[in-house]
Parts: C-alpha cells; structure tokens; sequence
C-alpha cells in the first residue's frame, strides 16, 4: 500500500519557535518514508488548502529545513487569520477535494485555540465524509491560554518561554534607562501583548522576582481602574522616586477605536490609540510628586519573533513536541493534539509529551489563574514565578549568521501542480 502524503500548515500569530514545530514534523516524517509520502505545506495555512496552493518541502535542502530552528516568525510557509466557520459548506466541501486530489492522508495544523478549532473541524470532516484522514493539532500561543487552568491537559504551549524571556529581559533593560534617567523621564510605560490573558505581562516579574525595582503589572485581569492605576504611580514615584508600568494591550481604559482581525481579535497594534498612549497621557495629566513626564514603549510584533531572545528550552520543547505529533497521528489516529505536560514526580523541571482530543481544547481558552495574581492586583505571586522561570531557560540561544546577520531558513516556494479549477474562499468574496 503506497504511503499517504502530508500537509502541514499553521495559523494565527507567530513565535519564535513555530518553525522548529515545522521542523519537528517534517524532519520526523522525512525518515519514516514507508509511512509518510509527499510532504506538503499549505502556503498561508488553510488558506493555501483551500487555494490548492501546497508548498512540496522536498524542494528544499536538507540544510534549510534545519535552520528553521532558529528562524523565527512565519516566513517559511506563512500564516493565515482565516477560520473554517458554520455555514461555510463550500469552504469543507473544498478541503475535502484537494485533500484528495493530492493523495493527503496526513494534516498536522499548527496554531492556538482557534487553530485547533480548525483541526477539530477537518477532523470532523474527514470522519463525516468517510475520507481516510488523520488531522493532528501541534500547540503554538505566545498567550499561553491554549489548554485547561488546571494545567492537566496542556502545562504551556510552545511560543509562550520565548515571549516571556523577551518581556524579562525588555524589563530588565528599561529598568537600566529609567535608573538612569529619571530625573527627566520618572515613569516609563511598557504595553505588553496579551488581549484578555495576562501570562506575557506577568511575565515582567521574571526580571525582578525579589522584588527590588520599583514594578508595577496591569494585567487585563487586575481589575484595576485608571484612577487607581494613576494613583499606585504617584505612591510609587513618592518612595522610589521613578517607576516602571508594564500594562497589556487588553487593559480597560475605555475606547481605543478598536480594529478586529478576521478571527474576530481586536487587533491592538491596529487600533486607533494604544494602552500605552492613553495611561501615558493621564499619568502625565496629575500633578506629579517628581519633575519630569510619563513615556512609553510598544515593543509589539517584536515580541513574538525577536529570535535573539527566545528561549532555549521553548526551541528544545517547540521541536519535539511537532515530533511527537507524528507519532501520535501515526500511533493513535484521528482528532488529537500533541501536548506537553510537566512531570512532577521528580525533582527539577522536565516534561513529557502526550495529547489530548481536539475537541477539548478547539476554540477555548485557558484564563490566567486568580490565585496567581497578588492581592494588591498589580503583581504576581511566587507561585507563578515558580511555573514561568524554568520555561525561560538559562542561556542565549546561538544564531547562524552571514556577514555578521541571522542567517534564516530559505523554503523553496515549489508548489505541488494544480489538479483542480481555482477556487475563491468564501470569507473572500464580494
């Protein structure tokens, strides 16, 4: 019996690890060729499914499918924001078509909560209509609310160490400048990412985990007022003279002239005004203890793909956990995603890899734990310290360079010949 070909593609926002997924999963199945056939990627995701547009990873060398490790963000296949939705009977009866006119007995999708939605959906599909599939979830959110807020289905997904080594470090750094320079500029403001869960700003806490800079967090979760944000920094500059805000993108401060993708997301980085800009204005609108004014910084999209920052451990973790996707697609069959769990039964940090089935995680998301917020809401506690720290790693990752610049993986952009009519998405028609 011939071996069944692959797809792989990915969706949502991108990591610094979303590669090494990649990696995992074609590296894996590139040496069980009995198994695995073609293995192809969806260029943009299901888009490119849906498009017939499949990119044949056999055209690329060896070589390149390896430095995906450090390659960060989504250019090797691309992404997509585009979502599989009720109704949309077209859009299913197409990915079935191309599945099959390709010879595809393998779909691995690599994403967050609505990604695996997506998963679950094909999953479905192909147990509806008979088709002999296997559609496998790979984890993948820099937010870290993929999963259950007992941590048994999914300890952490693969994007959220590297996001949270980025935002310790960023803090440790600005908290050099604002040391500095506060005479001038007493009060810097750092908007974070995170829309309603607040894992990457209580991620600050890593940089200062006794506690010793003059830190305050706004999570979407604190429930604190702008008032009472403004007065915390007047207490703060009183005592220390300076202080540093870190405040996620999802902060209430009212409206912001919000911009929405196509997942239905508000789109912060898109919005008409920022977090950032409105505590920064009413921070400098009260009558100071100190001189000088409030600033801000948005690191934004930088977070997720600042290579130079992520987290080894993520890197490790990102790999074999897409490696172990296969094996489940191969060994268990239909419907699942690929998980890592920390194993507690020894002491230090380790993990294991296990999965879970789609239908528990698809479209769901994982709050951040309200026991983990301290009772003045403007920190976290030592218990979250205690979960975050090991997934920061210890070292600086290492990054092949050219020139003195990262050298990134080149994926050849060979697609696989069309056997079908051009097809429209739904979604994309006027």
């Amino acid at each position: 019996m011939p071996a069944s070909n692959v797809v792989v593609a990915q969706s949502g926002g991108p990591t610094c690890v979303i590669n090494n997924s990649l990696r995992g999963i074609v590296e894996t199945c590139f040496r069980l060729p009995d198994h695995f056939g073609k293995v192809f990627a969806g260029r943009f995701g299901i888009e490119g499914v849906l498009k017939e547009e499949l990119i044949d990873l056999s055209a690329s060398p060896a070589e390149e499918i390896a430095l995906l490790r450090t390659s960060p963000a989504a250019g090797g296949i691309g992404t997509c924001r585009y979502k599989l939705k009720p109704g949309q009977d077209e859009d299913f009866a197409r990915v079935v078509e191309v599945l099959k006119a390709h010879n595809v007995g393998y779909f691995f999708y690599i994403g967050g909560n609505d990604s695996q939605d997506t998963a679950h959906k094909v999953a479905q599909l192909a147990h509806e209509k008979g088709l002999d599939l296997i559609a496998t979830g790979v984890p993948k959110t820099i937010d870290n609310d993929l999963g259950d807020s007992e941590f048994t289905l999914l300890d952490h997904s693969p994007g959220y160490g590297s996001v949270a080594r980025y935002m310790a470090q960023y803090v440790r750094q600005v908290n050099e400048e604002n040391a500095g320079s506060c005479p001038a500029d007493p009060v810097m403001v750092i908007q974070a990412m995170g829309r309603k869960i607040g894992y990457i700003p209580a991620a600050a806490r890593l940089a200062d985990p006794n506690r010793e800079m003059p830190l305050q967090i706004y999570m979407a979760e604190s429930k604190v007022s702008l008032e009472q944000l403004g007065q915390n920094v007047i207490e703060t500059l009183r005592e220390f003279g300076r202080c540093i805000v870190v405040v996620s993108e999802g902060f209430d401060v009212g409206e912001l002239g919000a911009s929405r993708d196509t997942f239905g997301h508000v789109q912060f980085s898109a919005s008409q005004t920022t977090v950032a800009q409105v505590v920064t204005n009413y921070i400098n609108s009260l009558d100071l203890p100190v001189p000088g004014k409030a600033r801000f910084q948005i690191p934004g999209t930088d977070q997720r793909n600042a290579i130079a920052y992520a987290s080894v451990v993520d890197l490790d973790e990102a790999y074999r956990v897409g490696c172990h996707a296969v094996a489940v697609a191969r060994d268990d069959g239909n419907g699942y995603m690929a998980t890592i769990l920390r194993d507690r039964t020894r002491g230090g940090y380790s993990v294991t890899y296990d999965k879970v089935p789609l239908e528990q995680v698809a479209a769901k998301d994982r709050s951040f734990p309200d026991h983990w917020i301290a009772p003045n809401r403007i920190d976290v506690t030592d218990e979250f310290v205690e979960y975050a720290r090991p997934l920061i790693g210890s070292d600086w990752v290492s990054v092949p360079q050219v020139d003195g610049l990262a050298r990134f993986a080149r994926i050849s952009q060979v697609l696989a010949p069309k056997k079908l009519a051009t097809y429209v998405p739904q979604t994309y028609r006027g």
